[in-house]
């Protein structure tokens, strides 16, 4: 009974550590965006402090766990009203894309990450 009792301890701790583990590579994931966003945006002669309004915020909701990645439209953050313009254009500005790029760059290290924390995760 000693192993079975250890492998419902074990089972019984997984959520919290799964969860631990997901928030740390869904965090990296955002970061990287956020930072590769930011790169591709420094230097716009148009909005100079939008690459500064480029933040993420992590969420975790139950078994949930999920980042926001943009500019930060609050007041504090300058410039971060603009980044739909930027990044979408206008009648009279061309796209300049950041954080589409960013994601799609960031994708295939993100699922990879999750399989191998899934793989992690599963009793041998």
């Amino acid at each position: 009974m000693n192993d079975l009792d250890r492998l419902i301890n074990d089972l019984e701790k997984a959520p919290a550590a799964v969860r631990k583990d997901t928030e740390k590579v869904v965090s990296k994931g955002a970061l990287n965006v956020k930072q590769a966003t930011q790169k591709r945006w420094r230097g716009l002669s148009n909005a100079p402090r939008l690459a500064r309004a480029v933040t993420y915020d992590l969420h975790t909701a139950g078994d949930v766990v999920s980042a926001e990645i943009g500019p930060d439209k609050d007041k504090e953050k300058m410039q971060g009203a603009l980044g739909n313009l930027i990044e979408y254009g206008s009648v009279n500005n061309a796209p300049r894309p950041g954080l589409a790029p960013s994601l799609d760059e960031e994708e295939p290290r993100f699922v990879e990450a999750i399989e191998d924390l899934g793989e992690k995760g599963m009793p041998q």
